[in-house]
């Protein structure tokens, strides 16, 4: 039996820097930076396309990134994470109507920034939670991504029939108050969602590597997005937020997410530690 080659460190930073040139060439060609996400998971992601495409290594695919547009598509797909559901997490939608809400109940206008929407089912959540509560006709909502392809999905609603018991499951768990039935229909294999709950919602294209302030939001909600991102660009990212945010404003993290020992800490008060509910202060700084 032959023996597998031994993994040197002159091969494993040989790795390294052909992903970091693959990384820079996204980068130029695209526009896309993902420059400073975690390298840990950047590293599978790439490995992963790389042992379905066939190529002997990374710079090979690299060539064929530049040349094949389709090809990059595919690999755009890997690298961004688009893991989500509808009332994903319910606690932290029953713990945002519960300690949140009253106080937007009191805005004669509210602005919503939904930062890496994915797929849509996160926005759509809370469209539902805001009609419920009365509050979505006075509200407009910004969902955001970096991949055009996914925000295509968000703006069809369209959904596998498969997840809707989950999604239902995590409406009733999220404090819903009615069925989330009323929020969709079934068509073939699919749900579609009830198109009202568009009627607030802009989708567009936003990279929290590159793009800038968003504009002076009531809420800000990117949750299990950061967690993807390296240390630097999660300041860059906190910074952001911050500064898009009015006085008062709310910032929605994921469960593994923290603000704890970023720059703009100091800018937050938390609302609820456990589901990572933060209040820009008051007192500007």
């Amino acid at each position: 039996m032959q023996q597998e080659p031994e993994i040197t460190d002159d091969d494993v930073n040989i790795e390294e820097i052909e992903i970091r040139l693959l990384l820079e060439a996204i980068y130029s060609m695209y526009g896309y930076d993902f420059r400073r996400y975690s390298k840990a998971s950047i590293r599978r992601r790439v490995l992963h396309r790389l042992g379905l495409s066939g190529f002997g290594n990374i710079m090979q695919m690299t060539d064929k990134v530049l040349r094949d547009r389709q090809f990059f598509v595919e690999l755009l797909n890997d690298l961004t994470v688009n893991v989500t559901e509808m009332f994903r997490d319910p606690m932290f939608y029953r713990r945002f109507r519960e300690e949140v809400v009253p106080v937007l109940k009191t805005f004669p206008f509210i602005k919503i920034w939904h930062a890496g929407c994915s797929t849509g089912e996160e926005i759509y959540s809370m469209a539902v939670l805001l009609e419920e509560e009365g509050l979505y006709e006075r509200t407009m909502m910004y969902a955001t991504d970096i991949d055009k392809n996914v925000l295509a999905t968000a703006k069809k609603g369209i959904y596998s029939i498969a997840a809707i018991k989950q999604y239902s499951d995590n409406y009733i768990q999220a404090g819903g108050k009615s069925s989330l039935s009323d929020y969709y229909t079934c068509k073939y294999e699919s749900v579609i969602m009830d198109q009202g709950l568009k009627r607030n919602i802009v989708f567009a294209d936003h990279d929290l590597a590159t793009d800038q302030v968003f504009g002076e939001m009531n809420v800000i909600v990117c949750r299990n997005v950061l967690i993807y991102f390296d240390r630097q660009l999660q300041e860059r990212v906190f910074n952001l937020f911050r500064d898009s945010l009015d006085l008062g404003g709310y910032l929605c993290l994921g469960t593994k997410e923290s603000l704890k020992f970023a720059d703009a800490d100091h800018g937050f008060e938390p609302v609820d530690a456990e589901m990572k509910i933060f209040r820009r202060k008051q007192v500007s700084l």
